[in-house]
């Protein structure tokens, strides 16, 4: 088992060398200029998330499909992920994490607007989009999309199963002094018990679970930096500072100076948003919209709530905390930082940690179906449900580096041929931006989907 763990660590680390950095954060920096600096709609994005529109066309609103995404995209990337990036790439990688959020914005905005523009209407009625069918009846690739979605069906283990799992876990039984094993079992029951109610049940809970556990979470950030107000402004410093730093950062890190920082802020702040990813535009497909711009600028607010607010907040925090100087990492990182909080932090954290992990379950486990309905149909959807609820019950006693190598590595497998298509698709995202912006058309009617 030292040697697969050590072998998946090596390829994580090849993943994620340079020409990936460079793709993910250069096709944000691209599209973030070809499209006028999109992140400026952003007023625009939230009002119409929350507005409801009857007569659109789509399996659920555009409030539930934000949510939905929002459910996969907030989870233990907020609070497990920016610690672990912080433990291996040192208080810099929070600067590279929240500006993959902000320039991802644009990249998110771009994917979305893709999968609503080639989403399809399949036999029983249901919609169907996603970076498989881009590539299928834009770029006339079907067989791009099949690897994507492969990556994707697997991915949904890692990402969505085995990472929150093995997070709650592992906080649970520090916190609680309670087994591993008894805390996957009840995961993954409550875990079964909406999945197999499909994306209804699952847009319906996350409604509900997403404004709630935001807003719980960020409040224990907010008193945990009023505590430790006097030090907050060296901590932004020196946030930036290590950020650009050609020399690692001594406290037993892993990080080897900016590389170290931009391969795990950037790295995490993926985990995190999955801007680029090719994720969250699988349920921004379903959703009940006008044209394709509209729920672009919704699924885009995403990241912004996600990133450049929480995950922000949770990195702050962290190296406001100075405890990652004695070599803490994960979960415990988190742990001993809103522990300053005695009673009232082991609590904001446990709580926060278990709805992030068990909403994003969701939220994956509904990409990965899709991913698996394009593949083999939907005879195969209950089958993988199954098999991802049993997986959630494995990750809880899984190794923390072990899973979150995994997960890293499919992740960067799923976003090689999403930002590939949306790079060459790229005057397509201008053209409809500038149709329905620009023009002033942002209310008109967009074109009937394809039925297949």
């Amino acid at each position: 088992m030292n040697g697969f763990a050590t072998l998946i660590g090596n390829l994580s680390g090849w993943l994620w060398g340079f020409p990936l950095i460079a793709l993910l954060f250069g096709t944000h920096i691209f599209l973030t200029f070809r499209l006028g600096f999109i992140q400026r709609h952003m007023g625009t994005g939230i009002r119409l998330s929350v507005q409801k529109d009857p007569d659109a066309v789509g399996d659920v609103s555009q409030f539930s499909a934000l949510a939905t995404a929002l459910a996969a995209t907030i989870g233990t990337g907020n609070i497990v992920g920016v610690a672990t990036a912080i433990s291996l790439g040192g208080p810099g990688a929070v600067l590279w994490s929240w500006l993959t959020g902000v320039f991802g914005i644009s990249t998110k905005y771009a994917e979305a607007l893709l999968a609503v523009k080639y989403r399809v209407v399949t036999e029983d009625g249901t919609m169907a989009g996603g970076c498989m069918y881009i590539w299928e009846h834009a770029l006339g690739r079907k067989w791009v999309g099949a690897v994507f979605a492969v990556f994707t069906g697997i991915a949904a283990f890692g990402i969505g199963c085995m990472v929150q799992a093995n997070s709650v876990s592992s906080m649970v039984q520090e916190t609680f002094h309670v087994e591993r094993w008894v805390t996957g079992l009840v995961f993954a029951f409550l875990t079964a018990m909406v999945i197999l109610g499909g994306i209804r049940k699952i847009a319906m809970v996350c409604n509900f679970l997403v404004p709630f556990m935001a807003a719980t979470y960020a409040a224990g950030c907010l008193l945990l930096l009023l505590l430790g107000w006097s030090t907050v402004g060296d901590t932004i410093l020196l946030i930036v500072r290590e950020a650009f730093s050609i020399r690692a950062v001594g406290g037993g890190l892993a990080g080897a100076g900016i590389m170290g920082a931009m391969r795990y802020g950037i790295a995490r702040g993926l985990f995190s948003n999955e801007s680029g990813m090719g994720s969250a535009p699988i349920v921004a497909a379903a959703a009940r919209t006008r044209n394709p711009v509209r729920q672009a600028l919704v699924s885009s607010t995403g990241t912004f709530w996600d990133t450049v607010v929480i995950c922000a907040l949770t990195g702050i925090v962290l190296v406001n905390s100075g405890l990652w100087k004695e070599g803490l990492e994960g979960a415990s990182l988190t742990r001993g930082a809103f522990a300053q909080l005695s009673v009232a932090g082991p609590f904001f954290l446990t709580l926060g940690l278990v709805t992030f992990a068990f909403s994003t379950t969701l939220g994956w486990s509904y990409y990965g179906e899709k991913a698996i309905e394009y593949l083999w149909g939907k005879r195969a959807i209950t089958p993988y449900r199954m098999t991802l609820v049993l997986f959630v019950f494995v990750g809880s006693i899984f190794s923390l580096h072990l899973v979150w190598d995994l997960a890293d590595i499919f992740n960067g497998l799923m976003a090689i041929p999403n930002l590939i298509a949306v790079l060459l698709l790229s005057p397509v995202v201008v053209a409809e931006t500038r149709k329905y912006m620009v023009e002033g058309r942002l209310d008109d009617p967009g074109e009937e989907p394809r039925r297949v």
